[in-house]
């Protein structure tokens, strides 16, 4: 069994409607974490944009220190193309909420992980047909929505059965052996697990295509990492 890496520091909640930098509109008194953690409840990925920054679990630390706050992200990789665009964002908001000395900074240790993942991002993507990484981190029998959180089935990765050496069919070991057993992802549109990837690389980087071959919808999955 692989252990979860270490969470981040996950935020305090989404912000509500009103008036930015004012404690009606958000969670939190003003120049304090919890306040700041609110605000950056709205910095969206831009490559995936119903997932929050904090969702991804790359809101990794903020400080507030007098009037200077520090925001700490971990990209989901190194070369994340869009890690300009969430600093930008981030320095946005916040300045819209009266924070004028703002300063985000990068950290790569420890790496991201798709374990850091909150269970609220893999629904958000359910949600959209996109299949999430399986949750390591989630106790034995995985989410409310059993059975399609686009976790691991023991089954061939192309929808095969159980306990084939591997997607082309072949044979399956020896006896007096381990036997291999791939891995499935679970279709985000019927739930079946008879799926196969047709390519390494789906709409961005992060995620692969797949094809369900029972309704017959293509749809994206989101790389464990």
């Amino acid at each position: 069994m692989v252990s979860p890496r270490p969470a981040p520091d996950r935020p305090v909640g989404a912000s509500t409607s009103g008036e930015p930098g004012t404690e009606s509109g958000e969670a939190g008194v003003p120049g304090t974490v919890q306040h700041v953690r609110a605000l950056l409840e709205r910095v969206v990925d831009p490559e995936i944009p119903v997932l929050s920054l904090a969702d991804l679990g790359v809101l990794r630390e903020v400080r507030v220190e007098g009037s200077r706050v520090t925001v700490v992200l971990t990209p989901t990789y190194s070369g994340c193309p869009a890690v300009d665009t969430m600093r930008a964002d981030v320095r946005t908001v916040l300045a819209e909420a009266g924070y004028a000395d703002v300063e985000v900074s990068l950290t790569l240790s420890p790496a991201w992980s798709t374990d850091w993942m909150s269970p609220a991002a893999r629904r958000k993507l359910l949600d959209v047909g996109i299949a999430p990484p399986p949750d390591r981190a989630w106790p034995e029998g995985g989410p409310d929505r059993a059975g399609s959180d686009g976790g691991p089935d023991r089954a061939g990765s192309d929808g095969g059965p159980a306990g084939r050496a591997g997607s082309d069919g072949g044979p399956a070991g020896r006896a007096d052996g381990p036997v291999p057993v791939a891995l499935t992802v679970r279709c985000p549109h019927c739930g079946s697990t008879g799926t196969r990837q047709i390519s390494r690389f789906g709409s961005t980087a992060c995620k692969s295509l797949w094809v369900c071959q029972d309704c017959l919808e293509p749809f994206d999955h989101f790389k464990a990492l």
